[in-house]
């Protein structure tokens, strides 16, 4: 079977990942796919969702004592020792940092009160971002069976949690100590390629290397992610300087241009000028342009209003719907009066 991808062209060798997706984090626009919506084990990555969560749930200032179940748990660690207490924040960092297991479990027993409460605090977060090809049943992401995202879904949550300023602050932070912990980012992208703010990595045999990336240059972010991928650091690297180099934000569309125009039925005058209500921006290449495509019948009929809303113009580019935009009428075009018949007439027809 033929993988499913799609190369807006960026000038790059076929990655090694089974499943990818680049993304423009502000557009939500998709650069580069390759089956993006197939569901696969995402190790570590899942941290993501956890730190999100406690983010929006939890003070960062809070402390918290370790419980016993939080302590020894398998896989990756920050080495947390039963009774300690930590902040909220410096678990995080033992999370998206150092990838622990134990921080974790520690954070998910203390914002939902066990591990499996927390599960569902991630999955309704799922549902009210649309995440609808992912499923969480940990917080830590080791193997299991009902545990699994797509990459188009992580892609959509990174972009999402980069934009809550403490979720964003730590998954930058290359070094820092907790007591007398040193902890170094598993990232190697935030020493290694221009802008790289975030996310996460992860591994397990199972899911294979798995590596969700974000970076920042003159305001535009730009999200990746590969799973099962031997070359994610070289594939990272690559596909974010093309999707900066080869696409540039410009915008489309300023408020108060005119898009198009529609004919008025019974109206004094025979059609209206349709004018944008907001600015539409989108990444694109030097050699692509916009056109305009008014859906419906192409009518209206009398009277219409100044400003009134007139519905929405598609954006395409080469045929394809790239967005939408709100549009309204210009002008006022009242109702064209009839010729008032004469009494006869009214009398007697004709």
């Amino acid at each position: 079977m033929l993988a499913a991808v799609l190369f807006l062209p960026v000038k790059t060798h076929a990655i090694s990942a089974e499943k990818a997706i680049v993304m423009d984090g502000t557009t939500g626009q998709v650069l580069y796919e390759k089956d993006a919506d197939e569901r696969s084990l995402i190790a570590s990555t899942t941290k993501i969702m956890t730190a999100l969560v406690v983010c929006e749930q939890c003070n960062v200032l809070d402390r918290v004592r370790i419980p016993k179940e939080a302590v020894g748990i398998e896989g990756s660690s920050m080495y947390l020792q039963e009774g300690e207490v930590l902040t909220v924040q410096e678990l995080l960092y033992g999370l998206m940092l150092s990838s622990g297991n134990d921080a974790a479990t520690a954070l998910a027993i203390y914002c939902g009160g066990t591990v499996e409460g927390f599960a569902e605090m991630m999955n309704d977060k799922a549902r009210v971002l649309g995440l609808n090809g992912s499923h969480f049943v940990n917080p830590h992401g080791l193997d299991a069976p009902e545990h699994y995202a797509t990459a188009r879904d992580l892609a959509k949550l990174a972009s999402y949690a980069m934009e809550n300023p403490i979720f964003e602050q730590t998954v930058s932070t290359k070094n820092v100590r907790v007591g007398q912990r040193y902890l170094k980012n598993h990232n190697k992208l935030l020493w290694q390629v221009e802008g790289a703010d975030g996310v996460k990595t992860g591994y397990t045999k199972a899911a294979g290397r798995i590596l969700v990336s974000s970076a920042t240059r003159e305001g535009r972010r730009v999200v990746m992610v590969t799973i099962n991928d031997p070359n994610d650091w070289q594939d990272h690297a690559q596909l974010i300087d093309h999707a900066f180099s080869d696409y540039t934000i410009r915008k489309v569309v300023s408020a108060g241009d005119v898009l198009g125009t529609v004919e008025v039925l019974g109206g004094v005058k025979k059609k209206v000028k349709l004018v944008a209500v907001e600015d539409f921006s989108y990444a694109m290449r030097p050699d692509e342009t916009c056109e305009f495509l008014i859906p419906g019948s192409g009518f209206v009929y009398a009277p219409v209003a100044k400003n009134g809303s007139a519905g929405f113009v598609y954006v395409t580019i080469g045929g394809k719907a790239v967005g939408k935009v709100e549009v309204a009428y210009a002008v006022t075009i009242e109702q064209e009066e009839m010729p008032r018949k004469s009494f006869l007439k009214r009398l007697f027809g004709g």
